[in-house]
């Protein structure tokens, strides 16, 4: 018999809230209004309006076996949720994802993921939509929780830990606070989102204004207090929903497994002496000795045992997972990592400035063979970046972006474009170098930054922030400190509680690691961290020493970085614009302007210039040499300056006024007039016998009046 469902009996099954509060901030978790098809759905909203659902989907048919957990993670901006019609002239729909769009989908997937088993072979899919937002606040870092509490609801024992986000920032009297406003964020000296569980921190995205290790040790625990409350929320919203609706008693996830007794075998046949070809040699040659040691194995069990129930896959993950045991006990137990570095050391390091001859600025850093050629290009305030997503229109004045060529890692494939890899990397490039930039004011430049990684062998997008650092010095950007990069990595031991920090990693070392901590920084403070974490255990204690070491790291690299370049060049590259900027007050942006524009435009045309003004007066004029700016400049500048008593100058007579009246032409778009009393000292009844139009007068000015905007003329008689 089938029992068809009326939409309310539906909707009253499955719909359950709660509100807490946490951290001051009342929010509303709610489950079963919205995606009704959806395994399992959820909802944040708060009193300011903010209304964020989140699904997550777990496909029970499994298309093939795969080496990668195949999870999808989409943050999805809506116009409409802010008021907004976004998108163009021609079109009005949401296209391509934002780079913020982008970029919170990166954050949500970093610390769901490792939540996961590691063989999970079925397709989940994370969507989070922001479908009402007041435009105070950017609400991304709330997908993470959504994520780990839709998970939490499909009853999987395999995700039985919440995992939560938060975002704080520092204000400039040390203060934290959560959730920040995008206008609170502009003045912030720091600005940390992590994710974590309730006993440790798992992700970390973050940018400060030169801050010590002493803060931030302060602020990663601030967060994970607020972290805590919002585990707990979870666990007793999930509580209270199974109570009226029952958890699914089955999880729909698939996990492969590999045999005890088959990797017992394999454990056993590779011994430390087939170890000896995986040491000392490079990404390349590393990966055909694995290669080849799994082809050894498969040969030895044909041999030796029966192989029909045995699948390749099985057998070479479990030579990789023996060589993965081995390695990291040899680091663990002997501080010997595969290169026969010490721990805190960091590979040689090359540099060379000024590599490309017609570019404003360039440089290539090197790390052993890991390559970063950054190109800088500085360009006039007109071309600041227009930031269009969901919210208010912004700009961006320095941009950094990350490129990726297959040829880099020895591959083949097509080009597209960007990938969230590249975009995610440009981003904290930014982030780290952000803090040192000068003002607009001081260098009124727009500046971009290219990093194409030309060689990589680990550690691409820390070389990309240590080449750029190096580009700005090269094209003449004042920079108020030079800022390096180190990538740092944490082994951990369970069973014996044992862990080591290593500096530098390098490609071959990448499947050892438990925790990637990126640390950039200047010679005293930090300006950047982001960091992904795979175990469920962080203490403060491991920041405190990753930062530690990081910073005899970072401080060896900026040592080499600047052998031959120790400051921003003197000089302005002779291909790149010539810019001067100065404020002006408000009542003179009119003059400067015009009728029109018209002002503007005969500067421009006259002077082959470009001219910007800022929203805060600040006026740029770009040209392409000197010449030309400090014709515009001085053209300006006499036209915004009052006249004083005692100024003299020669200049033409414009016009002859009712008999009496001179016009004279002070030019920078000036005029004012001398009386037929003021030019001769003899009485004068005709002016057109003293005076005719296109005539060149010297005169000086006798009396200013500033408040009546009145200036006295006298014709200077020689004698």
């Amino acid at each position: 018999m089938i029992i068809w469902l009326s939409d309310t009996q539906i909707l009253s099954h499955k719909h359950f809230t709660k509100t807490y509060k946490i951290a001051g901030k009342n929010l509303t978790f709610e489950s079963g209004k919205l995606a009704l098809l959806a395994d399992w759905s959820v909802v944040i909203s708060d009193e300011e309006g903010n209304y964020l659902l989140t699904t997550a989907w777990i496909n029970e048919k499994i298309k093939s076996w795969t080496d990668f957990f195949p999870m999808t993670c989409e943050y999805q901006e809506k116009y409409y949720a802010a008021g907004k019609i976004g998108g163009n002239r021609f079109m009005k729909r949401e296209s391509r994802p934002s780079e913020v769009a982008t970029l919170n989908s990166r954050m949500i997937d970093r610390p769901i993921r490792p939540m996961f088993p590691k063989w999970t072979v079925n397709e989940v899919q994370i969507i989070s939509t922001i479908l009402s937002s007041s435009g105070l606040s950017d609400y991304g870092f709330y997908g993470i929780t959504w994520a780990s509490l839709a998970l939490m609801l499909s009853g999987s024992t395999e995700f039985t830990w919440p995992v939560s986000g938060c975002r704080i920032i520092m204000d400039s009297e040390n203060n934290f606070k959560f959730d920040p406003t995008f206008e609170e964020l502009l003045t912030a000296q720091l600005d940390l989102t992590i994710a974590g569980t309730l006993d440790s921190i798992t992700m970390v995205e973050s940018q400060w204004k030169e801050v010590s290790g002493d803060i931030i040790l302060k602020a990663f625990e601030f967060a994970h207090a607020i972290i805590k409350e919002i585990c707990n929320a979870q666990l007793d919203f999930v509580s209270n929903y199974s109570k009226v609706h029952p958890l699914p008693a089955k999880s729909k996830l698939v996990v492969k497994s590999l045999s005890k007794e088959l990797y017992s075998k394999i454990e056993g046949y590779v011994t430390e002496d087939k170890m000896t070809p995986l040491y000392y040699v490079s990404k390349t040659e590393f990966h055909e000795e694995m290669h080849n040691l799994s082809e050894e194995v498969k040969l030895w069990l044909w041999y030796s045992e029966d192989t029909e129930e045995m699948t390749i896959w099985e057998i070479e993950e479990c030579v990789y997972k023996a060589i993965k045991k081995h390695m990291r006990k040899n680091v663990l137990s002997n501080k010997t990592r595969l290169d026969g570095r010490k721990t805190d050391q960091v590979r040689p390091v090359r540099w060379e400035f000024g590599i490309l001859p017609r570019v404003h600025g360039s440089a290539l850093f090197q790390r052993w063979i890991t390559q970063a050629l950054t190109i800088a290009t500085l360009g006039w305030p007109g071309d600041m970046q227009l930031v269009d997503d969901m919210f208010e229109q912004t700009s961006k004045r320095y941009i950094h972006h990350y490129n990726f060529p297959p040829f880099s890692v020895w591959e083949t494939k097509p080009l597209r474009w960007p990938t969230r890899r590249d975009i995610g990397h440009g981003r904290l490039a930014e982030k780290a170098l952000e803090p040192v930039l000068p003002s607009l004011e001081e260098f009124p430049y727009f500046i971009r930054c290219v990093s194409e990684i030309t060689t990589c062998n680990g550690s691409s997008s820390m070389a990309s922030v240590c080449g750029s650092s190096m580009s700005l010095m090269d094209a003449w950007v004042p920079i108020k400190n030079i800022v390096s990069w180190v990538a740092m990595w944490m082994i951990y031991d369970e069973e014996s509680g044992k862990y080591e920090i290593l500096s530098d990693i390098q490609a071959q070392e990448d499947f050892l690691w438990d925790m990637d901590f990126k640390v950039a920084g200047t010679s005293a403070w930090f300006t950047a961290l982001q960091m992904d974490c795979k175990i469920k255990w962080l203490s403060m204690e491991v920041v405190g020493k990753v930062l530690t070491q990081s910073k005899e790291a970072l401080e060896y690299i900026k040592t080499e970085m600047i052998r031959d370049l120790s400051e921003s060049r003197k000089e302005l590259s002779p291909y790149a614009p010539f810019i001067v900027s100065s404020r002006i007050a408000v009542d003179k942006i009119r003059e400067v302007i015009g009728k029109g524009w018209e002002t503007i435009q005969k500067i421009s045309k006259e002077y082959e210039v470009k001219i910007d003004i800022s929203e805060d007066w600040l006026l740029s004029v770009t040209a392409k040499n000197q010449v030309q700016w400090k014709g515009a400049i001085e053209f300006i500048t006499k036209m915004l300056k009052w006249m004083e008593v005692g100024d003299a100058g020669e200049w033409k007579v414009a016009k002859i006024l009712d008999w009496i009246w001179a016009i004279i032409d002070l030019g920078s778009g000036k005029s004012w007039m001398i009386h037929i009393s003021k030019i001769a000292k003899e009485r004068v009844t005709n002016i057109w016998d003293y005076l005719k139009e296109w005539d060149i007068v010297e005169y000086k000015v006798i009396t200013v009046d500033k408040e009546k905007g009145k200036v006295g003329l006298e014709r200077i008689i020689k004698e």
